[in-house]
């Protein structure tokens, strides 16, 4: 079974939206960032103050920006990879190999997205908060969205490698 253009077309347009919306979240983010933490510094060395929920809106957006970091990292393949071996090998045998390294990363993201769920259904169900009256399991919402698109992705990358080790080389 093959995709026609107009599937293949809209997928284009999906994972086109996900990246401006990453895109998007992570500069909006980081902007909020420097800004709040910005007036953090002022009021604090200026004026003797603080902003009380400054310090944990940081923390909590250093997760945000980490996850959305690393979905933007996978979505142009660009995460670290240290593979001395694959250098020696010929472009299908590297495809190969990209498959089992893509399928085993699937693999992991994927129970980690699982196990993330299951840690934020438990904090829904007991009902912490962090925040003022902002949820603990809102907080912590981006780890089982992002390891899931980061499963699906190396998923796909595995797809795509495995074609490419068929068809007779293609790129790595």
């Amino acid at each position: 079974m093959t995709m026609d253009s107009g599937e293949r077309s809209l997928v284009a347009r999906v994972l086109s939206i996900m990246g401006l919306v990453e895109d998007a979240l992570l500069v909006l983010l980081l902007a909020a960032m420097v800004i709040v933490a910005g007036a953090q510094i002022v009021l604090r060395e200026v004026f003797h103050s603080a902003i009380l929920w400054a310090d944990p809106v940081l923390r909590v957006s250093v997760l945000w920006v980490g996850m959305i970091g690393a979905m933007v990292a996978t979505r142009n393949d660009k995460q670290i990879a240290v593979d001395i071996v694959s250098r020696f090998l010929s472009r299908r045998w590297q495809n190969r190999v990209r498959v089992l390294t893509d399928v085993f990363t699937s693999l992991v993201s994927g129970v980690v997205a699982w196990s993330a769920f299951r840690l934020m259904a438990e904090d829904r169900a007991a009902g912490g908060m962090t925040i003022g009256s902002v949820p603990v399991w809102i907080c912590e919402a981006i780890l089982p969205v992002a390891f899931a698109v980061i499963s699906l992705r190396y998923l796909m990358f595995a797809v795509r490698h495995l074609r490419s080790s068929v068809a007779g080389g293609g790129a790595p």
